[in-house]
């Protein structure tokens, strides 16, 4: 797709691409705010046992855990 440089642009091509912008824009489904975070905060919340970030690694799976320590005399 080629890029188009606004500037260059006719000021009737630019009212023509923010028509057609606006009417992508009113077709499209919108929903409450409201709704969609109760939705997101129930998604969070049915996955949070097996979420390591919330429920942490054990020890014996943690790839990251210290193997030794040092030891400065």
């Amino acid at each position: 797709m080629p890029v188009i440089c606004v500037d260059d642009l006719t000021d009737l091509d630019k009212a023509k691409m923010e028509v057609t912008q606006l009417k992508t824009e009113v077709t499209l489904e919108r929903a409450m705010t409201s709704k969609c975070c109760e939705e997101i905060t129930e998604y969070i919340q049915s996955g949070a046992e097996e979420d390591p970030l919330v429920k942490g690694i054990p020890e014996e799976k943690n790839p990251f855990k210290e193997k030794g320590g040092c030891v400065i005399c």
